[in-house]
């Protein structure tokens, strides 16, 4: 009876298939846009947790944020961090815009000063050469790493190892050239050139840390060292728990990568939640047309319908026959939807650089509230058409 019933919808849809295309339009809009949206959002978050995981989970950075130019923040000071139980690394950075000149090409770039631990406590990688040494430091040598892209501006095809580039106006020595890594949220290393940081104090003429990266032992320090980090920095800040009380703005920030990772997880799980349901509410648009036409169909099919219970068809045979009507109108609906769907965001993702983010998961529950959709929206035509008394049914034109 089931499958009579399936054949028949199939036949009413083949017979009227512009009525039925439009009738499916909105299914196929509306699981469409769920798996195109879903899947982004998710493909977004994808990226930034693995950019973010690039770095580690027990990464710190601290930023003076002081506005006050007396509260100077050294080199010598950051290494003083050091020595903290469960550190691993301390990074300081200073940087600033130069111009990078080879052989009459100029390119305007992000200049970093460092020191030699940087590179893994940022997740860098050398392509060529070496980074930037301990000595380096200490003798504000006049070394460079440079990014893939300066590489590639500046060099073109050659061998840029060994070279000398100007950084505004001085010579500096190319010893390492990084691997390609993109941009993420913190930057893009591609275009940015990495020497000492006693050089870059000496040409940026700046001898303030405005950040440092403090890597930790593991994941399980971080919690300890942010708690020993910022009452260190209290005390060097002269900021106490007074002057928070009274609305004062501290004059530094210790951030936690994992508080970073955790709460844009928690934004982006929201937004993607909220797309959803926006996307949603066009497949439950598309249902209202489907009941609409179903409703339509049983009034042009009224003589149809006494004709069969004439003949002995039961309340719940016409019932059957047109809530499978509206099913297959749905589930038809969501098959083109879902191809759609999953081609697009394969194909913004493609071209946007981001991971597409198709789940079964998304696939499987747009699909099945599609095929909900159609039992709901459904069933109101079908009850209709399975009440009507044959003699009205019959007499009906």
């Amino acid at each position: 009876m089931i499958l009579q019933s399936m054949k028949m919808a199939w036949k009413q849809l083949k017979t009227s298939k512009l009525r039925s295309f439009l009738t499916m339009l909105g299914i196929i809009i509306g699981v469409s846009s769920v798996i195109l949206l879903v899947s982004l959002g998710k493909g977004v978050t994808d990226q930034v947790n693995s950019q973010m995981g690039d770095l580690g989970s027990n990464l710190i950075t601290v930023m003076n944020t002081s506005t006050n130019p007396n509260d100077k923040f050294t080199y010598d000071d950051a290494m003083k961090y050091k020595n903290i139980d469960g550190v691993k690394s301390v990074s300081p950075e200073i940087s600033g815009q130069v111009k990078a000149t080879y052989d009459y090409k100029t390119k305007d770039l992000k200049v970093i000063g460092t020191n030699e631990q940087y590179k893994d406590a940022r997740g860098l990688k050398l392509d060529s050469g070496r980074f930037l040494l301990p000595i380096d430091v200490e003798y504000g040598q006049k070394v460079a790493v440079i990014g893939p892209n300066v590489a590639s501006d500046l060099f073109g095809f050659s061998e840029p190892i060994g070279e000398y580039v100007r950084v505004d106006g001085m010579p500096y020595k190319v010893v390492g050239v990084l691997k390609e890594k993109g941009a993420s949220m913190m930057g893009s290393s591609d275009d940015q050139i990495f020497i000492p940081l006693s050089a870059a104090q000496r040409m940026l003429k700046d001898t303030s840390v405005r950040t440092m990266y403090v890597e930790t032992d593991s994941a399980d320090d971080v919690d300890r060292v942010v708690s020993t980090l910022d009452s260190r920095l209290s005390i060097h800040f002269n900021y106490n728990a007074s002057d928070a009380s009274s609305g004062e703005t501290a004059p530094y920030q210790v951030i936690n990568q994992q508080e970073i990772l955790n709460a844009f997880d928690t934004i982006s799980s929201t937004l993607t939640t909220a797309l959803g349901a926006i996307a949603g509410i066009s497949l439950i648009v598309g249902g209202i047309g489907i009941m609409n036409i179903m409703l339509v169909s049983v009034s042009e099919r009224t003589r149809e319908i006494g004709i069969r219970k004439a003949l002995g068809a039961k309340k719940r045979d016409i019932l059957t026959q047109f809530l499978i009507e509206s099913i297959v109108i749905s589930v038809v609906g969501g098959i083109i939807g879902i191809a759609i769907g999953v081609s697009g965001a394969l194909a913004f993702g493609s071209f946007a650089g981001i991971p597409s983010g198709i789940t079964a998961p998304t696939i499987i529950g747009s699909f099945l509230f599609s095929l909900l959709i159609g039992v709901i929206f459904g069933i109101t035509p079908a009850n209709k058409a399975s009440k009507l008394r044959p003699i009205d049914a019959l007499r009906s034109e």
